[in-house]
């Protein structure tokens, strides 16, 4: 999956004819201010009280009387002295009926002061037209809000993919398909969090802004605290903060985080993305793959309705016990490379060059680390393959500084990855509750970062210090919400299922 990022794409340009249509109109639509108040309305309402959503009123009956709905008004045409439309929200929209022979004068004003994009408030009758169209049969009507510049022309929606983020409102006026994903996007995580709340875990908030860039290997935005006079760092993960959580006696707790990471921008990742992070007491990480895999499940059967979905054409299989692969045989399996033969960076590198291995990547490779290696060398030749979900497991010591070590291989971690279509959806660990151990595991990074590889993570001396004073045996987790979002609603950007994501400024 490749996406243009936001330099090499160019947003679509009005021509000189388009922008002088779309001023006219405007000045048109001014001019019609003076009418609205004339008529008795403000052009810009208080409030309208609605007895109906806009989709409730559309499954009412026949007949039913003093329905009161509003929106905006995204279709109008007149037949002498009839005039239909639709009136739309976020919910869907419905039709409306207007006969000049019930409201008079009314009818005419309507005509004359309402276009398309503005707000009106309708009372009336639920009625079903000839065409078998609910519609309301309208009594009265209420002007709300004046809209001054006219929508995309005829309605049909941006075409331009730039256009469609920057201008966000627009893309959810005119495309169904827009409303529809951020709509699934609230229900996949209120299926989530009911899942959650439901197996006993609580909902917390830890800090955005933070004295250590920890919890994830990535690079930070830095900022300035005036009144502390202090640097500090937008959060890159939640982790150490709920783990704190869970020293002090809760035992099951998550977040939906917002993070911040200062790294590239493609189709699988955005520089502030929405991050579910939980952690269980008592929990290694094979129940916390079993009960991942649980989760997962109920969440296809509640938002998709099967166990199946297709992704872009290619079709995803979530049925049976997901397999389990250890890194190692995954990256043996792909590549030949046994990466327990090669102990230091070194002999790593050594064998990547004998063999033509070159990473395409803004990471520094002649100064990274051996982890950081693996993880390169896994996402070239392994992810891209893995479509149907898959768990892998025990990662190199090198790549989870804050992961307990496995009892049976003291090089590995007990760890796991839930992989869907090449996308690392969910990282969790059996998490690392020895104090002595995690101050020499920073320690290792503090090192590699003072050789110049900038994906370590930096020495927390205040977590060190709540480590000290205990904790229980701990399996925690990570999924990006953003992209597991776009699974679910075929989405081939992050950018598709976030409201507003960061563009650079239009050009003036």
């Amino acid at each position: 999956m490749e996406q243009k990022t936001e330099s090499q794409t160019e947003p679509q340009t009005e021509t000189a004819a388009t922008e002088a249509s779309v001023n006219e109109q405007m000045r048109v639509r001014l001019d019609k201010i003076p009418q609205i108040r004339e008529a008795g309305f403000h052009p810009y309402a208080e409030r309208f009280e609605k007895t109906h959503s806009i989709a409730d009123a559309a499954k009412l009956d026949d007949g039913v009387t003093g329905v009161k709905v509003a929106g905006r008004v995204i279709s109008l045409r007149y037949f002498g002295k009839l005039a239909f439309g639709h009136i739309y929200d976020i919910g869907g929209k419905v039709q409306f009926a207007l006969q000049k022979n019930e409201l008079g004068e009314m009818f005419d004003k309507f005509r004359n002061f309402v276009d398309i994009g503005d707000f009106v408030g309708f009372e009336g009758e639920m009625m079903t037209t000839k065409t078998g169209e609910k519609s309301v049969n309208v009594k009265s009507f209420t002007f709300l809000s004046k809209t001054l510049r006219p929508l995309p022309e005829k309605f049909h929606g941006l075409t331009d993919p730039e256009l469609r983020l920057r201008r966000r409102y627009l893309d959810l006026i005119t495309s169904e398909d827009a409303r529809e994903r951020f709509l699934a996007r609230t229900k996949i995580i209120r299926t989530i969090r009911n899942f959650l709340d439901d197996n006993e875990f609580l909902e917390i908030d830890t800090p955005v802004l933070t004295n250590k860039a920890t919890g994830a290997l990535a690079r930070p935005f830095i900022t300035h605290n005036n009144a502390l006079d202090i640097d500090v760092f937008l959060r890159i993960a939640p982790e150490t903060y709920l783990k704190r959580a869970i020293a002090g006696g809760f035992d099951r707790v998550y977040e939906f985080a917002r993070s911040f990471r200062n790294e590239g921008v493609d189709a699988s990742h955005l520089p502030d993305f929405t991050l579910l992070e939980y952690y269980a007491a008592y929990w290694n990480y094979e129940d916390n793959m079993a009960f991942t895999e649980k989760l997962m499940k109920h969440l296809l059967m509640e938002v998709k309705g099967s166990l199946k979905l297709t992704y872009e054409d290619t079709e995803i299989d979530f049925n049976g016990d997901w397999p389990r692969i250890s890194f190692r045989d995954l990256i043996l399996r792909d590549c030949g490379i046994d990466i327990d033969r090669f102990t230091t960076r070194e002999e790593l590198q050594k064998e990547l060059d004998s063999r033509g291995i070159k990473f395409e990547t803004d990471v520094n490779v002649t100064k990274a680390g051996r982890g950081t290696l693996i993880d390169l060398l896994y996402k070239k030749v392994s992810r891209p393959a893995l479509i149907n979900p898959i768990f892998i497991t025990h990662h190199p010591l090198d790549l989870s500084p804050l992961a307990r070590s496995s009892d049976a291989n003291p090089l590995v971690v007990d760890r796991f990855q839930l992989v869907i279509n090449g996308w690392e959806v969910v990282n969790a660990y059996s998490e690392l509750v020895d104090p002595v151990d995690q101050a020499n595991r920073f320690s290792q990074q503090a090192s590699a970062r003072a050789h110049g590889d900038t994906e370590t993570m930096d020495v927390d001396n205040d977590f060190l210090l709540c480590m000290e004073y205990g904790m229980p045996p701990i399996s925690g987790w990570g999924m990006g919400i953003d992209r597991i979002i776009a699974l679910l609603t075929n989405a081939a950007t992050l950018r598709d299922v976030v409201l507003f994501p960061l563009l650079r400024p239009e050009r003036d």
